[in-house]
């Protein structure tokens, strides 16, 4: 099958903008973490990729209801040969300073996120150059035919090329190190809305872009966001008013928002699955009492550990449901997905025993353990659940938790024995996951989250032919024999596909969306 390109005419994207809503409105929203950067090809990060989303936008994105690609920045294109494709862009765009954005930004930008210090690898993976046509027209050239790459475009926003030069972010920040950039703590794009100001962990405050090109349906005139690492604080501001909606309510406190006369709560199946990754490279684990060698290289310490995880109990007790066990690295919303590759192995601490005695293990060992505290819904409570169920075959996990804009960094640094990570699919599709998350560490992203290092040369053979493979049957093989192949070598270990309820106000209305993420161009507060 050929990359499905099209012309797209400008009443395709007029679908974008409808009559806009009389009376402006602030809305203030919040959830338990924190955004890192507002430097937008630096951290790949699905809560801060969507509130970047306020301000930067993007050549196209996803229709907030269907989740078809829609067009935003470019108002149309044509494949012109199977690896080049002509983009068309909109014309009358200003950036919040008033500058008009022209091919020259469009070109900067997605070669931006092509840089050694950008996070964004995933979604260039197969671009070989940008090329300016004229001042509203480009082609993107790829390496080989690429299926998915309107998909991956819709997370590369578009930066001022004359703004980043004139404030020294031409290169992405390095988010493992510590010297910053002006796009780290300041932003100017072409979205609805404008940065006013942003103080960690305190709050971000965004206006209305007066000059915006389109019309939204929604009526927000102001944006606040508020993160509240605490749960029980989170609620309180909802049932209070401070908040007009909170975007994960903790699961204890579902049954009160739900009845609660002001409140509504509505809820989905998100497309991201939780998983433990593993140090599968270092020939001995840092911290652990296991000398001269690495336990987690051992497939049969690998099973142990999977098979020792009641992960019922855990979607049970401590998710109270916010939480569908899977044993695969995607959700059923991703292309690759099947009910064979998403069954578990059984839980069962008996098999697990054997395994670690088959393995040299049979008194277990100690091993490091990090996970978020402010990422994922109980996310600490979770890993400290798991901790207790290692403890029942001798493996004594020495956990320590901390906040998503500390413990990210970390784990990439490879600083983790063992660590939970919570991975969404924003093009829907596996290879996504696959590239990201089990091939080898290369270039144009690959491995670019396989901070454990799992290496299988069938694995890396397999994702680098799906990357170019435009035969949909062949490539679907492909996709699930890579997820098998994961699971059958324990790559990672899977937990369940994360479910989102969000609770607000009733008068507040908006699209709930897979990918957790609040689409301002939809939310109306009455």
């Amino acid at each position: 099958m050929r990359f499905p390109m099209a012309l797209v005419s400008a009443a395709v994207a007029a679908a974008l903008s409808t009559v806009p809503v009389a009376h402006a409105k602030t809305f203030k929203w919040s959830s338990q973490g924190e955004i890192s950067t507002w430097d937008i090809h630096s951290q790949n990060n699905a809560l801060q990729n969507g509130i970047h989303a306020n301000v930067y936008e993007s050549l196209v994105y996803y229709d907030s209801r269907t989740f078809k690609v829609e067009p935003v920045l470019a108002t149309g294109w044509r494949e012109v040969s199977p690896t080049q494709v002509r983009f068309t862009l909109r014309q009358g765009v200003k950036f919040h300073d008033g500058s008009a954005f022209t091919a020259d930004d469009a070109v900067f930008s997605l070669t931006r996120a092509m840089a050694r210090t950008s996070n964004y690898g995933p979604f260039v993976q197969g671009i070989d150059k940008v090329v300016k046509v004229d001042d509203q027209t480009i082609d993107i050239f790829t390496k080989s035919a690429n299926p998915v790459l309107l998909r991956q475009l819709t997370e590369l926003r578009i930066m001022s090329r004359a703004w980043a030069e004139k404030n020294r972010s031409v290169e992405p920040k390095d988010l493992k190190g510590t010297d910053e950039n002006f796009a780290h703590r300041n932003a100017m794009g072409t979205d609805p809305y404008t940065l006013e100001s942003w103080q960690p962990d305190v709050r971000m405050v965004f206006k209305r872009n007066p000059n915006w090109w389109g019309q939204m349906e929604g009526n927000v005139t102001e944006i606040v966001y508020t993160p509240i690492k605490s749960a029980s604080t989170r609620v309180a501001a909802l049932l209070s008013g401070e908040v007009d909606m909170v975007l994960d309510p903790s699961p204890q406190d579902l049954p009160r928002l739900r009845s609660a006369a002001p409140l509504k709560v509505i809820d989905g199946l998100e497309n991201r699955t939780l998983f433990l990754g593993m140090d599968q490279f270092r020939d001995e684990l840092v911290g652990s009492s296991v000398k001269g060698k690495n336990p987690l290289k051992d497939v049969r310490v690998r099973r142990a550990l999977y098979q020792a995880i009641d992960v019922n109990a855990l979607t049970r007790n401590i998710l109270r449901g916010l939480g569908k066990p899977t044993g695969t690295l995607v959700a059923p919303q991703v292309a690759g997905w099947s009910e064979a590759v998403a069954q578990r192995l059984p839980y069962d601490v008996e098999a697990a025993k054997k395994s670690m005695a088959d393995a040299g293990y049979a008194d277990g060992f100690e091993v490091d353990f990090a996970c978020p505290n402010n990422r994922y819904i109980n996310d600490e409570a979770i890993c400290q659940a798991v901790t207790a169920m290692w403890a029942r075959i001798g493996v004594k996990a020495k956990l320590r938790t901390m906040p998503q804009v500390t413990y990210f960094p970390l784990i990439q640094r490879s600083e983790a024995s063992i660590y939970l990570l919570g991975w969404g699919v924003p093009t829907f599709d596996a290879l996504y996951s696959l590239q990201s998350l089990v091939r080898s560490v290369g270039t144009g992203g690959d491995g670019n989250y396989n901070v454990g290092r799992y290496r299988n040369e069938r694995m890396d053979y397999l994702v680098d032919r799906i990357k170019g493979e435009t035969d949909a049957p062949v490539r679907a093989r492909m996709l699930t024999e890579a997820l098998q192949l994961s699971g059958d070598t324990v790559s990672h270990i899977p937990l369940y596909d994360q479910v989102i309820p969000w609770a607000m106000k009733k008068n507040v209305e908006l699209v709930h969306r897979a990918d957790n993420r609040v689409d301002m161009r939809t939310v109306k507060v009455q």
